[in-house]
């Protein structure tokens, strides 16, 4: 069993693409599963397409149609403002999204699909210092 720890550093919501760095903690480790696990309640992980960029655009873009600035009228009933207008927000979009995935592992690569890419969301407008836990399992 091999546990690391991967820092990103994030400057506001955007898909940060993480799959070259957990592809080298992993890289020549044999057959098993690779479990990734997100130390954070206001960003995400997600599996998604990394061919074409608009694809990370619309899904941003869906995460703020679904879950806008606290400042936004339609958010009124938000209470928890204690960190800003996009905190509460960073959260729900965090709760629909997941912050832990598995990925199968065959000699030593990811079992992805050819168009899909490991990504960070992150949620909210301040840069951020954001963990995951890569942990290989063999099988």
């Amino acid at each position: 069993m091999t546990l690391t720890r991967l820092t990103v550093q994030t400057h506001g919501p955007v898909c940060h693409d993480i799959t070259r760095e957990v592809a080298a903690v992993i890289s020549g480790l044999g057959d098993g599963v690779v479990t990734l696990f997100l130390r954070h309640t206001s960003c995400s992980l997600l599996i998604q397409e990394n061919a074409d960029p608009d694809v990370q655009r619309d899904l941003l873009g869906w995460l703020e149609r679904i879950a806008p600035s606290a400042d936004h009228p339609s958010m009124g009933w938000i209470t928890h403002r204690a960190e800003g207008p996009d905190d509460m927000p960073a959260h729900l979009k965090a709760a629909v999204l997941p912050t832990c995935l598995q990925i199968p592992v065959e000699r030593g690569r990811m079992v992805l699909g050819t168009w899909q890419g490991i990504y960070l969301v992150e949620h909210r407008r301040a840069p951020h210092r954001r963990e995951v836990v890569v942990k290989f399992q063999a099988g």
